[in-house]
């Protein structure tokens, strides 16, 4: 069962009216083309910029995630526009991470055209390893160079060093997600409070960067990050560490922003 007491510390944020830290971009969200989200990329366009984000990325679930789109959908990106209702958006996939070795469901060629991708442990892909097998698999998709973010890595069903994970991120210049929807009391992610908190924990220890994402698959949960600012103000990580605060910020992080340097 999840703890609690982050969930308590929202509410007592709200009610002595703790500061809130600036988060002007949400980069891992879900239209219909995942097979279980339901808004349109407009939708969500319209949504992120109903709440006064600066920048939206959105990432469906690459093809082998059970009920999301052909590989051709990643490839034609290239028509979408990267501004909609005023807002930038950023196209990419969360990428399925298949194997130990790091493999990942869109080849190489797919992800360098990409604005930004995420890799993730899914268990309709990948049935959780030994610890050992279970790290391996985030650290080598990590030398992969057009993987930019690791997501919700707090999943208890794989067990991880998260030491040698934070190693791992710094050195390859990678972000870890602290996502929101793991850390929903109604969530299936095991542990996930605890293992944010460990996570947190070396990041401020060896000065790693993470990212807020709300994983949101309906546009209303756009930009919700209230649970994860809550373990951050509890744990106090340092703001200047969160991403969110900045889209240049997040430009040294992804393919987009990289490919303009």
């Amino acid at each position: 069962m999840q703890d609690k007491s982050c969930y308590n510390h929202v509410v007592q944020c709200s009610i002595k009216g703790c500061m809130k830290m600036k988060d002007v971009l949400d980069v891992h969200t879900h239209t219909v083309s995942s097979g279980h989200a339901y808004n349109t990329i407009w939708e969500m366009a319209k949504g992120a910029a109903d709440k006064g984000l600066e920048l939206l990325g959105i990432t469906d679930h690459a093809p082998k995630m059970p009920g999301s789109c052909h590989e051709f959908h990643f490839l034609n990106l290239k028509v979408v526009p990267r501004e909609i209702n005023g807002i930038a958006v950023m196209l990419g996939a969360e990428l399925n991470i298949l194997d130990y070795d790091g493999n990942v469901d869109l080849p190489e060629s797919y992800l360098k055209q990409m604005d930004l991708t995420i890799a993730s442990l899914h268990q309709p892909c990948i049935s959780p390893g030994t610890a050992g097998q279970n790290t391996q698999a985030y650290i080598k998709a990590m030398e992969n160079p057009y993987i930019n973010i690791i997501g919700h890595p707090d999943d208890g069903r794989y067990e991880i060093y998260y030491e040698d994970l934070v190693r791992a991120a710094k050195e390859h210049g990678v972000l870890l997600e602290i996502n929101n929807n793991s850390l929903n009391p109604r969530g299936f992610r095991k542990n996930a409070v605890e293992n944010d908190r460990e996570i947190l924990k070396l990041c401020k220890k060896y000065e790693v960067p993470v990212i807020m994402g709300s994983d949101a698959h309906v546009v209303t949960d756009i930009g919700r990050h209230e649970r994860v600012e809550a373990l951050l103000l509890e744990t106090e990580f340092p703001e200047e560490l969160v991403v969110n605060r900045s889209t240049e910020e997040l430009m040294k992080y992804i393919n987009y922003g990289r490919r303009k340097l």
